[in-house]
């Protein structure tokens, strides 16, 4: 915590509670010049008032989208680029379980739409900001739930067959390999991508989820200090200044699954994001 944010900007999406709440209270104590993105201001406004009186930091501010609307998400990255000339870190944290099927306003399956097609259309929307701040750094979080996840070209959108876990898989897996895709093309502009396994953690991702799945998190599952530990890391620490397209966990470099590695299947998947998203591959 002694490590100096003074003078950075930081954007940290899903930051009302969990893990994204821990690592938005982290870097204000450090003293970043923050901005909290959470899914409406009756959420939100509670955790800004809260991070601002733990970190003594009054450069705080907070913004709402739900990553499930695209328009919400556009509008979000024109809000924060009318009042913001410089990006210093980005980290991508919202995200859901859904125990049934539901789709978005724009017509996609929630799980992939909020787990990954919100990472992927927010972070090429302020991609000119990041690159003019550099060096900068994007850290997007994952799961170790992606080791038994594919992506499933045929069925993106689980309208045959929908499994939450299956969904919840392959949104991390798609996590990962958009991270992998994106440092890729970011060689040679001093900005880093990174993704994260956080632990096991008992958030509230999984709300959604049968009251036992909740009542399992709570009892045996680590907490969100110890899981926002490497967020955290990826998002100050000078060791990884210079490091990108890996994957971590507990704070150390890891491998990810087979498929995370294929650059055919990164490079098909961000074609069919962009479409998805509207815009250019």
């Amino acid at each position: 915590m002694k490590k100096n944010m003074t003078g950075k900007t930081c954007l940290v999406t899903g930051a009302n509670s969990g893990i994204g709440k821990v690592t938005a209270e982290a870097l204000a104590r450090m003293g970043a010049r923050l901005v909290i993105v959470c899914r409406n201001r009756e959420r939100g406004q509670p955790a800004l008032e809260e991070i601002k009186k733990k970190s003594g930091n009054r450069e705080v501010e907070l913004m709402t989208c739900d990553f499930a609307s695209q328009k919400q998400i556009r509008h979000l990255a024109d809000e924060f680029l009318s009042g913001h000339d410089r990006l210093d870190v980005l980290v991508n944290n919202a995200g859901l379980m859904r125990r049934y099927r539901e789709t978005t306003e724009d017509g996609f399956e929630m799980t992939f739409a909020v787990n990954h097609l919100g990472y992927f259309l927010l972070t090429n929307l302020l991609l000119d900001v990041l690159k003019d701040s550099a060096p900068s750094r994007i850290v997007n979080v994952a799961s170790v739930a992606h080791m038994t996840g594919t992506m499933n070209f045929d069925d993106l959108q689980s309208e045959r067959e929908y499994s939450s876990m299956a969904a919840y898989r392959q949104s991390k897996l798609a996590n990962i390999l958009f991270t992998y895709e994106l440092a890729r093309r970011l060689e040679g502009t001093l900005v880093t991508a990174n993704c994260l396994h956080p632990g096991v953690i008992a958030t509230n991702i999984a709300r959604d989820m049968p009251k036992a799945v909740s009542f399992a998190l709570k009892l045996f599952f680590t907490g969100a200090e110890k899981g926002a530990e490497t967020s955290i890391y990826l998002a100050t620490s000078p060791q990884v200044e210079a490091v990108t397209g890996k994957y971590f966990a507990d704070k150390k470099e890891a491998r990810s699954n087979k498929e995370s590695y294929d650059k055919e299947i990164a490079r098909r998947l961000w074609e069919v994001s962009a479409e998805l998203t509207g815009l250019e591959a």
